[in-house]
């Protein structure tokens, strides 16, 4: 995940200074060089970290702190403070038109991800704000880049509007808008060119589109791992264009995360949503505070409770619930609750959004293979409907029969049915302390 090494070196400073009964000056301006060497590592602006190492450094040793009864503490609540106004303070929502369809114009670089991102932004709009989004084709100039949004309609079953590449990105822009108004498109997407540098030409342009089509938003989306260039394409097209925000890509990938810190400060517009993986759902609206808390180690616990509560049905949640409190929890809910919990992303990063999760000792190293998951959904699948409801009658040669069927091994179908044992043993103790403390509503995932 991008920050690892800011969010190490940042730990490691908060660490010294958390349980402190009484903190000089002289403590604060050590602390401030590890975060301004910290910072300056992970490429941020360096104009960007001079800023926010003064402004934390006067909170710091100012009368909040100094006069406070847990004056460590206090020095994390204004780094966390100052890191969150740093990336923006509140998340920025997107622009809704007052008639629509909302226009978005998508700019940026070649290579940057901007189509893709496109095609994951309109995914987004339909499956978390149920909108009615028209993707438009107007990269007339890359190769297979009409063909490669087309592409993307077909996977996500959403329409795309092209003319080909022999009409003008402006009409075809054009036609697109009025079209999405006889459809009844909530938005329209326009994937603009990109070039492998900023020219002219291309500011010209997308001039040109931006007067006809009077976007609602435009949004530059930028390679994270490019770090400091990524803040001067941003300097660029905002100088051009007058962008409204950024769409952070590959911010999941090996990157020091220096660009997500310093976009934000040097043009003064908010970063909109990070790409943070490969799927077509892998795109998130970005929250500063979230963000800060997760680089100082702090968890992102709203992230882990919204990527729970898209993945799992609340109604079978219910059932669930039932099912435990009775102990009539089979392998055929155990099957349905993996693939539930499949659906909220791969389950390593959901580990790191937990508070606390850095001070894990390994936790960096683990990799939930999802062979395992595999393996696992094939024991099941190959056990009886009678087997699944009553583990308890599988005997040796059951487990035999069940191990060839799933490609397995005798060992990997008895650790499974130990494990199913001891959950239901520790559901049946959970269900029970639910009961004394009748706290509604409460769920017991088993991951």
């Amino acid at each position: 995940m991008a920050f690892e090494g800011l969010a190490d070196r940042l730990q490691g400073t908060i660490q010294k200074i958390r349980g402190k009964g009484k903190i000089s000056e002289a403590d604060v301006k050590e602390m401030m060089r590890e975060v301004r060497l910290a910072l300056l590592e992970a490429d941020v602006n360096f104009k960007v970290v001079k800023q926010f190492v003064k402004k934390v450094s006067e909170r710091a040793v100012g009368q909040e702190v100094m006069k406070s009864l847990t004056p460590g503490q206090q020095v994390i609540k204004v780094v966390q403070e100052e890191l969150t106004n740093l990336m923006g303070g509140e998340q920025s929502q997107i622009a809704v038109a007052k008639r629509p369809p909302t226009v978005i114009m998508m700019v940026g670089l070649q290579g940057a991800g901007k189509t893709t991102t496109t095609g994951k932004l309109a995914n987004l709009l339909r499956k978390k704000h149920n909108r009615k989004p028209l993707l438009v084709a107007a990269d007339i100039y890359r190769p297979a880049a009409i063909k490669q949004l087309e592409t993307i309609g077909k996977q996500l079953s959403l329409p795309v509007f092209s003319l080909g590449d022999q009409v003008s990105p402006v009409e075809i822009a054009k036609n697109a808008i009025e079209k999405a108004k006889e459809e009844h498109h909530d938005y329209v997407l326009i994937d603009t060119a990109g070039r492998l540098h900023i020219d002219e030409n291309l500011m010209g342009e997308l001039k040109e589109i931006k007067e006809l089509s009077n976007p609602d938003e435009i949004f530059l989306v930028v390679d994270a791992m490019t770090g400091q260039d990524a803040v001067n394409v941003a300097q660029s097209f905002n100088d051009a264009l007058g962008i409204s925000g950024v769409v952070l890509t590959k911010l999941d990938g090996d990157t020091r995360g220096g660009a997500a810190l310093s976009i934000r400060s040097v043009t003064e517009k908010p970063i909109k949503f990070v790409g943070m993986g490969e799927k077509m759902d892998a795109l998130e609206a970005f929250h500063p505070e979230r963000m800060a808390s997760r680089i100082l180690g702090m968890g992102d616990v709203l992230s882990l409770i919204e990527k729970a509560q898209a993945g799992v049905d609340e109604e079978k949640a219910k059932e669930l619930e039932q099912k435990m409190r009775t102990m009539s929890f089979t392998f055929d809910d155990f099957l349905d609750q993996l693939g539930q919990v499949r659906q909220m992303g791969p389950l390593d990063e959901l580990l790191k959004m937990m508070p606390g999760a850095n001070k894990m000792k390994g936790l960096d190293k683990i990799q939930v293979d999802d062979k395992q998951i595999s393996h696992v959904e094939a024991i099941i699948q190959s056990m009886t409907g009678d087997e699944k409801t009553h583990p308890e009658t599988i005997n040796a040669s059951r487990r035999k029969r069940i191990a060839k069927g799933s490609g397995t091994s005798i060992q990997e179908v008895n650790r499974l049915l130990k494990q199913f044992e001891d959950m239901k043993k520790m559901m049946k103790q959970m269900s029970g302390m639910q009961g004394k403390g009748k706290k509604k509503g409460m769920k017991f995932p088993f991951m």
